[in-house]
């Protein structure tokens, strides 16, 4: 066997379908964020402005969280010293977990490392320790989702993207008997639009299934303390397990589930996910803590980036870009071709400073690649009218269709 060789021949089908990845060389501008520097390409760094970042609200700069960090460092030190098993509830860890908790009104939360583990760890967990459960996914569901559900072993049932007749139809289908859990999420981050959470809470309690949510693009940004679409809809206390990330809306790092007590201790005592991984660093959850807390008293960001998100919208649509009509915080761009979606974002780099990482497949289906913006609070008028002249020129340079 020629290891090589296959190993070669796999990276040329990624170049050859124009969906290579290239990693930016970054570093982001503390206390001036969207600005950052990119290192790639030219003799040391290069001013740039950042339009893709998951960081919604910029809590990675907010002065709260920097400082709860610097004092957590200068406090306990930096690593946690290991799982918690074995390192112990460091109380950073339990003070996090009792803020998650009630900010989704829960009994309780854990803490996982990120948001892929805690849907992988949790739904995988799950499925087998419920006997002969089925769960039914979301076609759009995030790959860490798929995973788990792959991972548990137990059977599933794909319902076609926020359609409650085709998830109706698969519940009756099943034993009424049969242990059933439906998993999807609120704010799909792709096409922006947003589950019908409280209908499918309905099909939940006709057909006895339980509901697990994954909020980790609304966590934050919805809801008067940032408790996500469930809490802006006054649902939360219908579903029964919500998981949600700290490395988007809160800035920082890691992910969490939040559900009733027994939920919680199921999970935390049986998924490996959970029990064989060194926890997160006090020095993260204590600037995750100082965002939570922040973010639950505070609109001041939400509206901002609301704000902002709109008037990208607005100006797109009015130059005659093919942008994805939505009505939550994410602008996704059309393209439909990876190597067009690819060329568009190096010209934006290489010429104009900004950074929009090109969406392709298997993030999204292939025809409908794209670019991703998530403008933010610090993102001015003057930096989006910006933004639009560049792609409108890009766009007339390579001939490409604008919106009808």
């Amino acid at each position: 066997m020629d290891y090589q060789r296959v190993f070669s021949q796999a990276i040329d089908r990624l170049h050859a379908e124009g969906r290579y990845r290239v990693f930016i060389d970054i570093l982001r501008n503390k206390g001036a964020y969207p600005n950052a520097r990119c290192f790639a390409g030219h003799n040391g760094p290069k001013p740039i402005t950042v339009w893709c970042s998951n960081d919604y609200l910029a809590m990675g700069q907010h002065p709260k969280v920097i400082a709860a960090m610097e004092e957590a460092l200068h406090d306990v030190g930096a690593g946690s010293g290991g799982t918690r098993n074995i390192g112990g509830n460091t109380h950073y860890h339990i003070d996090l977990e009792n803020e998650l908790a009630d900010l989704h009104g829960k009994e309780g939360a854990l803490l996982f490392t990120s948001g892929y583990v805690s849907n992988e760890a949790t739904l995988a967990t799950l499925g087998k320790i419920l006997p002969g459960c089925i769960i039914f996914s979301d076609a759009l569901n995030h790959a860490s989702m798929i995973a788990g559900i792959r991972n548990s072993g137990c059977e599933k049932r794909v319902f076609r993207h926020n359609d409650l007749e085709h998830l109706e139809e698969l519940l009756a289908a099943e034993d009424p008997e049969t242990p059933k859990l439906i998993a999807f999420e609120s704010v799909y981050s792709m096409d922006a639009d947003i589950a019908p959470i409280a209908a499918i809470c309905d099909l939940a309690d006709k057909y006895n299934a339980l509901t697990y949510l994954d909020e980790v693009h609304a966590v934050g940004m919805y809801g008067p303390r940032g408790g996500g679409i469930s809490e802006r809809d006054e649902v939360a206390h219908r579903v029964t397990i919500i998981e949600g990330t700290l490395g988007k809306a809160f800035g920082v790092m890691g992910g969490y589930i939040a559900a009733d007590r027994m939920i919680i201790d199921v999970i935390r005592s049986y998924a490996p996910g959970f029990i064989f991984t060194t926890s997160l660093s006090p020095v993260l959850v204590a600037g995750v803590l100082a965002a939570v807390r922040h973010l639950k008293s505070s609109s001041v960001e939400r509206d901002g980036q609301q704000a902002a998100a709109q008037m990208l919208k607005d100006l797109f649509a009015g130059a005659g870009l093919p942008v994805l009509p939505s009505t939550t915080h994410i602008v996704p761009l059309m393209v439909g071709d990876p190597v067009k979606a690819k060329k568009i974002s190096d010209i934006l780099l290489a010429e104009y400073g900004v950074y929009v990482q090109p969406i392709n497949y298997p993030t999204v289906p292939r025809g409908t690649e794209r670019l991703r913006f998530t403008p933010g609070p610090a993102h001015n008028e003057a930096m989006m009218r910006e933004l639009t002249q560049a792609l409108v020129e890009i766009w007339e340079r390579l001939e490409m269709r604008k919106a009808a």
